[in-house]
């Protein structure tokens, strides 16, 4: 009987004890929402206008025959690399050279006839002065003197001609660039004009990047612009450097033309641009993924002791580096939560596991892929639903 009484006790304590740690483990609440959290910082925002366009040359003019012949030799091929004054082609010489050698000879025969009639006209002079010979006659030998003399002034300019012309027979670059295409081959006779080669400039890019119409009275010349090009790390700087309206039946928009240094990319690539519309300085950035939807609007959750507080803010640009400007509701040096943000509420208790590092700052944040806010969607955090205090 005393056994069993025993065993009842020990029941009762045991069942005392297991309802005493339901109580305070009742008392304690859930254990808070693990989260990461970051600094909210200053930096210089750039607000911009993105397009995606093509790249061309600023310069891809056709190289055509300057003189007449038969095309002897091919120096470069189509894609070559090639300098300013570099061979492209060699003409077939010989008729030019004796093109040449008659204005030499014509020049040779100016020269004496020339001379005769000078001395000729002195002659007459001195006659003239003694009476043998009257006005007119003097006038005559005068005006054949001057004809000799305009027409040897001739035959120097036809000789100058016939020279330059020889040398015209090879086929040369006028600046740096690219041979992009090929016109002739060995063997073919060439009239004056007829295309050679087609050249690609190749120390400058243009960048044409399309724009709707309603943005045409604030993309202006002179404006800066990001170039990046997809698989290329990197990104040039340029100016606007024409704004071409292109109206058209289906289309109302409007081409700027962008020109930077060439950083050994390719005509005919695709390009994002990236107007710069204005600067913002002191902006306040967080990452994107601080910021969430909710019934009031956008928010962020500040860090305040064990919970967080709810601000609603307002957003402005993203960054590059996945920043994000707060226009209003939020200070720099707060502290926000960025992993986790999507399942909090206002005054919920949270558990730091981490706290994020901030991009380095600096004067303008990297505006390759900067867009504008209203291009800005909401974290994929921000589709689920908020849960229940």
């Amino acid at each position: 009987m005393n056994k069993v009484r025993l065993s009842l006790l020990l029941l009762g304590l045991l069942g005392l004890s297991a309802c005493g740690k339901k109580e305070e483990a009742k008392k304690a609440g859930p254990s808070g929402t693990p989260v990461s959290v970051v600094v909210a910082e200053q930096r210089t925002v750039e607000q911009v206008e993105e397009s995606v366009g093509t790249l061309d040359s600023p310069a891809d003019p056709v190289v055509a025959a300057e003189v007449a012949g038969k095309v002897l030799t091919l120096k470069v091929m189509e894609g070559a690399e090639i300098k300013a004054g570099q061979v492209l082609a060699e003409l077939d010489p010989q008729d030019t050279s004796l093109l040449r050698q008659s204005a030499q000879a014509e020049v040779r025969r100016m020269e004496s006839v020339s001379a005769n009639e000078t001395r000729r006209l002195e002659r007459m002079k001195q006659l003239r002065e003694q009476g043998f010979i009257s006005q007119s006659g003097l006038d005559d030998v005068t005006a054949q003197a001057t004809s000799a003399q305009n027409q040897l002034a001739s035959a120097k300019a036809q000789l100058a001609l016939a020279e330059r012309n020889v040398g015209k027979t090879r086929i040369v670059s006028p600046f740096d660039g690219r041979l992009e295409r090929q016109f002739i081959v060995p063997g073919q006779y060439l009239k004056v004009g007829d295309p050679a080669f087609r050249l690609v400039y190749m120390k400058k890019l243009r960048a044409r990047l399309p724009f709707p119409e309603e943005l045409a009275g604030r993309i202006l010349p002179g404006m800066e612009v990001h170039v990046s090009s997809p698989g290329v790390v990197g990104v040039r700087n340029g100016k606007i450097d024409e704004v071409r309206p292109m109206s058209g039946a289906t289309t109302r928009s409007f081409d700027a033309f962008a020109v930077f240094d060439n950083p050994g990319w390719k005509p005919g690539a695709t390009v994002t641009g990236a107007v710069v519309l204005g600067r913002h300085a002191n902006a306040v950035v967080v990452p994107e993924q601080s910021v969430v939807l909710r019934p009031a609007g956008k928010v962020v959750y500040v860090l305040a002791g064990e919970q967080v507080a709810q601000r609603v803010v307002q957003v402005g640009t993203k960054q590059a580096d996945g920043m994000l400007e707060i226009v209003s509701g939020l200070k720099a040096g707060e502290t926000v939560v960025v992993d986790g943000a999507g399942f909090l509420t206002d005054q919920a208790p949270v558990v730091v596991s981490h706290q994020e590092k901030t991009p380095g700052k600096s004067a303008v944040a990297p505006a390759s892929a900067v867009v504008p806010a209203s291009a800005v969607a909401a974290p994929v955090s921000a589709v689920f639903a908020a849960p229940k205090k």
